[in-house]
């Protein structure tokens, strides 16, 4: 799970998530009486629903691969659970009495500390899980990415921390899965390479970071995404075609990145 991956968007699903939590604890009504723990019905639609819809939503964003349940993504029933549950506030707030009209008589009784404080929490969380996809706002990474560390010597491996390969990954230029060779002797000439496809004369391979999560697409042209590159991780640029850039993941998987704006270079 990827925490670098969230973005203020989610931030905000979060704390009103919270809110909500503590709203549930409240007086349901204006005078002293029950809150939302003492009837189920209102407790598990409005207030664990919502809930539950912010969590799912967080879990879709910082899981590294994306999840579904019956064809749907985890984040698609997140959000339906945050409007049904903002659609459950409205109309308890206009009708508080609801299953307690009887224990009170029907009583003039109105929407109490737990039930306007729900309300707010739900609009908050319904438009923060619908207004992220769409505002480049709510888009950007919750945690910053980390600065990268100073240009190392000509030859010296980049430092070892978060988002930098350990250890035995690939280095620009060697592709992935091949073994360093020894040094060869004077005068033997080196074995070919793999054929493949030459990079440009003046691109030399360099470390990057992208804004807002972006999908990597095969580099035979499918449309079908093989990763989603996050927020708060460094990848290796191989390869510029064009305004696209060959990359390449920490688990060796290499793609093309289409959308390259607002990337940070290492």
């Amino acid at each position: 799970m990827n925490i670098r991956s969230l973005t203020r968007g989610d931030g905000a699903v979060i704390g009103a998530a919270v809110l909500l939590f503590i709203a549930s604890f409240l007086d349901t009504f204006d005078k002293s009486g029950p809150n939302a723990w003492d009837n189920l019905g209102l407790v598990m639609s409005m207030y664990v629903g919502g809930i539950v819809g912010a969590v799912l939503i967080v879990l879709a964003r910082a899981l590294p691969q994306p999840f579904k349940f019956a064809g749907l993504d985890l984040g698609q029933i997140g959000v339906g659970l945050t409007v049904f549950s903002l659609w459950t506030a409205f109309w308890s707030t206009i009708d508080p009495l609801g299953a307690f009209s009887d224990q009170l008589g029907g009583a003039d009784v109105g929407a109490g500390s737990g039930l306007i404080l729900g309300l707010i929490a739900t609009l908050v969380l319904a438009a923060a899980a619908i207004a992220t996809p769409l505002v480049p706002a709510l888009q950007a990474a919750l945690v910053p990415a980390p600065k990268p560390q100073a240009p190392q010597p000509y030859g010296a491996q980049p430092p070892g921390g978060y988002g930098y390969p350990g250890a035995g990954a690939p280095q620009p230029g060697q592709p992935y899965g091949a073994q360093p060779q020894p040094g060869q002797p004077f005068g033997q000439q080196q074995p070919p390479a793999a054929a493949q496809q030459p990079p440009a004369p003046d691109f030399s391979p360099f470390w990057f970071a992208v804004p807002v999560s972006r999908p990597l697409f095969a580099e035979d042209g499918s449309t079908a995404p093989i990763a989603e590159l996050a927020p708060g991780t460094w990848y290796l640029a191989v390869e510029q075609r064009g305004a696209a850039l060959v990359a390449q993941t920490q688990d060796g998987r290499r793609g093309v990145l289409q959308d390259t704006s607002g990337i940070q270079r290492g």
